[in-house]
C-alpha cells in the first residue's frame, strides 16, 4: 500500500462518534412537552440564536426534514436533519444531513408523574476527536441553556 492509500484510511479513522447528553425534569405533562418539542418552527423561541423551519412537505413524523440556522445574521452554521424514528409522545431520532454537522440526535421523554416529565437529549456527533474536544464545551453550554429556557417556558 502506498502512502496515499494510508493517508485516506487514517483520515477516515480520525472521524468518530462523540457523545453528548443532557437530562432534565420539566414541570409539565408528557404530552404537552412532546407537542412543544415537535413544534419545529417554534424551537427558535427557546434555542439560542437559532431559527428553525421545516424544509419538506412532510410536516411531522418520519421523513420530516428540518433546517436550523444557528448564528448571527449570515455568520453561523446551517444544520439540516431528517426524522428517522418517530414514536409519539416518547421518542424522536434525527440524522444530521448537512455538509458540516453529521451524526444523529435524539430526544426521549418519560413520565415521572402526570405533571412531571423527564427529557433526555443526546447527540452522536461525527467529528475528529480533537475537533470535538475543542467544540463540545460550547455545544454543551448552548444546548444546556436552550433546554433550560425550554423547561422555563412551561411556567
Amino acid at each position: 500500500m502506498d502512502n496515499h492509500g494510508r493517508g485516506c484510511t487514517q483520515g477516515l479513522q480520525a472521524m468518530r462518534k462523540n457523545h453528548l447528553a443532557i437530562s432534565l425534569t420539566i414541570d409539565a405533562p408528557l404530552a404537552q412537552v412532546w407537542d412543544s418539542l415537535v413544534d419545529w418552527q417554534r424551537q427558535g423561541e427557546w434555542m439560542l440564536a437559532t431559527k428553525v423551519w421545516v424544509s419538506s412537505h412532510i410536516r411531522d413524523g418520519l421523513g420530516t426534514c428540518i433546517s436550523a440556522f444557528t448564528g448571527i445574521k449570515s455568520f453561523g452554521i446551517l444544520d439540516t436533519m431528517e426524522v428517522i424514528t418517530w414514536t409519539p409522545p416518547y421518542l424522536c431520532d434525527v440524522v444530521h444531513t448537512g455538509r458540516i454537522i453529521k451524526g444523529t440526535g435524539r430526544f426521549e421523554l418519560s413520565e415521572i408523574n402526570p405533571g412531571l416529565t423527564r427529557f433526555d437529549w443526546s447527540e452522536e456527533v461525527l467529528a475528529p476527536r480533537l475537533i470535538f474536544i475543542l467544540i463540545s464545551p460550547g455545544i454543551y453550554l448552548g444546548v444546556r441553556l436552550s433546554l433550560a429556557r425550554f423547561a422555563r417556558s412551561f411556567h
